[in-house]
């Protein structure tokens, strides 16, 4: 009988990304629910690209940059909805709108930069 059954020491035992997470959640969401640009994206870059790193780990895409530009798909798909909110009733959710499609975009020009240019250096990884 194994001691240790299916432990290797070919595999990591612990992964980084959870800690990116755990951080980019909450900074993404005050910058968002108080309007602070700058909090908003950066926490948003922070939690996509972990979640980008997540994806490549576990080989659920080929490369990180396609996983960061599948993100940034729902990102922008999110500010769009906020924006459509803002001109269907009378709040303020403009600010927040072009928060997230600025990021959005951002992730979108990053994952399919880095296809194309950078297609041997994997972010995060």
């Amino acid at each position: 009988m194994d001691e240790n059954p299916g432990v290797s020491e070919e595999y990591r035992m612990v992964s980084p990304w959870p800690l990116f997470v755990a951080l980019g959640i909450p900074i993404a969401e005050i910058g968002i629910l108080f309007g602070l640009v700058p909090l908003a994206v950066g926490g948003l870059l922070l939690f996509c690209g972990s979640i980008a790193g997540i994806l490549r780990e576990n080989e659920y895409v080929s490369s990180a940059w396609r996983g960061l530009a599948g993100v940034s798909v729902f990102v922008i798909a999110g500010g769009l909805a906020l924006w459509y909110a803002d001109t269907a009733t009378a709040s303020d959710l403009l600010i927040r709108a072009y928060s997230l499609i600025g990021t959005g975009v951002l992730l979108l020009v990053a994952g399919v930069g880095g296809d194309l240019f950078a297609r041997d250096a994997e972010p995060g990884l």
